[in-house]
């Protein structure tokens, strides 16, 4: 049973309630976003590997594979829709985040995120291994949910807060892959979300951070980044720990915007 400081938390759990999961749910699928390299050295027991990396078209835009290349690729490796999924990465919170996004997107109903920290794992006994699971491919069905996701016509309405949760300096335009950013958008860089070792803030603390943008529970919010891996980031910090109700990512980010000829602001 997931205790009710974890239900505060929204989709996020801890290693002990993960390790109840774990070993109470024969539904249960563990997803890796880690890259490739980093899974072989050492991964949860019995996890997939599905690199955050793996969702994209290709490394220079970060902009996704389609809806049903996705679908296909969560169903190769072993995820169907119907399963409970537990996703998590090295410690970051990026990857892990940006993948537990895309299934939230794709309509997995039931997607939680664990963060790799070695001290609670320990704690929890959660157990370690460099040896790959094997898992037969099965099927994924693809349900767009719609209520996550914004595109270029949505953030251009200008009704909802847009949030940039890149370094101060990408947002400022004065690093060589960035030029400014998107007009009206507000820097919340992902780092302000996390404790110094990546754990998300507790919603008191969550709240002092976002105290003065005259935000509520119902604001229509869209995040944003580069290319939607540090604005899932602070998508799961509104959604899972404020609680907030009204939250989109603008997933292509600043790289579709500047690809469709849109200006940006310095």
């Amino acid at each position: 049973m997931v205790s009710s400081t974890v239900r505060a938390q929204g989709d996020i759990i801890s290693a002990a309630d993960f390790m109840s999961l774990f070993k109470t749910d024969k539904s249960l699928v563990i997803i890796d976003a880690s890259k490739a390299a980093d899974f072989r050295k050492s991964h949860i027991k019995n996890a997939i590997n599905v690199p955050n990396g793996d969702l994209n078209q290709d490394a220079e835009t970060g902009f996704l594979k389609s809806d049903e290349e996705l679908g296909k690729l969560f169903g190769s490796k072993g995820v169907s829709n119907e399963n409970t999924i537990i996703v998590y990465d090295g410690g970051s919170q990026k990857p892990a985040s940006r993948v537990y996004w895309v299934l939230k997107y794709l309509g997995a109903p039931n997607v939680k995120i664990l963060h790799k920290n070695m001290a609670t794992f320990k704690k929890a006994r959660v157990p370690l291994t460099p040896m790959a699971a094997k898992k037969s491919a099965t099927t994924f069905t693809v349900n767009i949910n719609h209520a996550v996701a914004a595109d270029l016509a949505d953030v251009k309405a200008g009704t909802a807060k847009l949030f940039d949760a890149r370094d101060a300096n990408e947002y400022a335009g004065t690093t060589e892959k960035s030029k400014g950013h998107i007009p009206g958008a507000i820097n919340l860089s992902y780092k302000d979300m996390l404790n110094t070792d990546n754990a998300f803030k507790a919603k008191d603390e969550l709240e002092k951070v976002v105290a003065g943008f005259g935000l509520s529970a119902d604001t229509p919010i869209i995040v944003s980044c580069q290319s939607g891996k540090r604005a899932a980031v602070l998508y799961v910090a509104f959604t899972s720990v404020l609680g907030y109700k009204n939250v989109k990512m603008y997933d292509d980010s600043y790289n579709d915007w500047v690809a469709k000829g849109n200006t940006v602001e310095k």
